[in-house]
């Protein structure tokens, strides 16, 4: 339930940052950022700051090759699927969402590695051992 949790959120995030719809906020700052800068400025801070979570627990837990890795599984599995004719490629904004999902795939696992790492091998990370 936890990595579920972790993914929900990052898609959440990311999601909420751009995604094919008019309900993101990219195409919500286009429109109203002279009219409510300030509203604007906060809700780009805040989203920059689930960022700057995320991305440093990826970073700390994967690394960028992690990362990478992640990314490239994703990706196969999704050439598999296309493969095999069960995913088609040809709607745009479906192709959003399934970057957004593999984005938020990548962030999920590098969020939630080290509870993996410590599950699977008894270690705790430097990092999570209090003092």
């Amino acid at each position: 339930m936890g990595f579920f949790l972790r993914w929900v959120f990052a898609f959440g995030l990311l999601s909420a940052t751009f995604n094919p719809t008019e309900w993101n906020f990219v195409a919500w700052a286009r429109t109203n950022y002279s009219d409510q800068m300030s509203v604007t400025v906060l809700a780009g801070l805040v989203l920059l700051a689930g960022y700057i979570i995320y991305l440093r627990a990826t970073l700390r837990s994967i690394g960028a090759f992690g990362m990478f890795l992640v990314l490239a599984l994703v990706g196969s599995l999704l050439w598999v699927l296309h493969d095999f004719g069960w995913l088609t490629l040809a709607d745009r904004n479906q192709n959003t969402w399934i970057g957004l999902f593999a984005l938020s795939v990548v962030l999920g696992i590098g969020l939630s590695w080290s509870h993996v790492r410590r599950a699977l091998s008894g270690q705790a990370d430097m990092d999570d051992v209090d003092e």
